[in-house]
């Protein structure tokens, strides 16, 4: 389906605010438009944005999805709205769980998988809850409540959380050479985990991230029947929702701790803010430190350690991988066969 090119919004007075201060800000090119509080041209979104002195905004253009998508839905309606209009239709409500995850494009911390089962008593209560794509979610602090939320209304045999600590990883993204193998190793381990309480579950959906053949073969005998759903903005799953917030949630929560155990605040994504705290830590730690906490494979590790006049060689031989090294001897192995990730 092509994306659309026009979208109507009715803003309340504080959305009003907040869409008329970004688009007085950035590459937002003015135009005149009668009866409007403001209209821009969004040149880098491809798209005109009319917001009237009625409240109604007025979004047109080829790249007008993207707009919504990106800007829209997260920082000025939160909530989504497009690929979300059938949150609960008989299908998005009946039996089945939903599986994202969180820290995949992080440095510092692990790599969270997280399952959430539902049945149609359960979406809705997770809708009245304001359970989103934790994408849309703004602030950590709301993450964490809600994480809190899905946990007591689920129970501890409804959802299932792989939290693969930054050791495993490192040792696992060696033998795999691949996020994607490695994703669908622990979204098998989440399947099975909510197969074992919950055996009826019929199916399960998750976004659309590499070869699902590669789930199907981590899969052990519980999970071979059930049916397996990639789909893009998968998000707009009720299930995949909950997961992405039990994940956020637990990546956040995990931040935290190594921070406690270290003593200094380790930085979300791979900014610069990021680099800092990372060189901080080596010089007063030594390389190998970037073993338990980051992921090595990222280039972010050599621009660090360069930086403290050190180099991979310097770390142990299964974090001395770069995401784009293809040389050397074949460490893949079965998913199935790997090490258990921490709990």
């Amino acid at each position: 389906m092509p994306p659309k090119t026009s979208f109507t919004f009715t803003l309340t007075p504080a959305q009003q605010d907040t869409l008329a201060g970004l688009l007085e800000t950035g590459n937002y090119r003015p135009c005149e438009v009668p009866h409007t509080r403001i209209a821009v041209d969004a040149v880098g979104w491809n798209c005109r944005v009319n917001l009237y002195n009625s409240g109604k905004c007025l979004i047109q253009g080829k790249g007008a999805e993207e707009f919504v998508v990106n800007i829209m839905e997260p920082s000025v309606l939160g909530a989504a709205t497009i690929g979300y209009e059938d949150i609960l239709t008989p299908e998005a409500v009946a039996p089945h769980m939903g599986i994202d995850e969180s820290g995949k494009g992080d440095y510092f911390g692990p790599l969270v998988i997280a399952a959430a089962y539902v049945n149609e008593d359960l979406a809705k209560a997770m809708q009245e809850l304001g359970v989103r794509d934790s994408k849309l979610i703004s602030s950590d602090a709301q993450a964490l409540r809600l994480g809190t939320a899905i946990r007591n209304l689920l129970g501890p045999n409804r959802y299932s959380i792989v939290r693969v600590g930054n050791p495993t990883y490192n040792r696992l993204y060696a033998k795999m050479r691949s996020v994607n193998r490695l994703l669908a190793w622990a979204h098998a381990r989440t399947i099975e985990n909510i197969l074992t309480t919950v055996p009826s579950c019929p199916r399960a959906v998750s976004d659309q991230f590499g070869n699902k053949t590669d789930v199907e073969r981590a899969l052990m005998k519980k999970g071979r029947e059930i049916v397996l759903e990639q789909r893009h903005r998968a998000e707009s799953d009720i299930a995949v929702a909950a997961a992405s917030i039990l994940a956020r949630e637990t990546f956040l929560r995990s931040l935290t701790a190594l921070g406690e155990q270290y003593g200094q605040a380790f930085p979300k994504g791979a900014s610069p803010q990021v680099r800092a705290a990372a060189e901080a830590l080596v010089k007063a730690k030594g390389p190998t430190v970037l073993v338990d906490v980051a992921k090595c494979h990222f280039r972010t590790t050599d621009a660090i350690l360069s930086a403290v006049g050190s180099s991979r060689e310097a770390l142990p031989p299964e974090c001395r991988v770069t995401s784009q090294d293809t040389t050397g001897r074949d460490f893949r192995r079965r998913p199935a066969d790997s090490p258990s990730p921490e709990s």
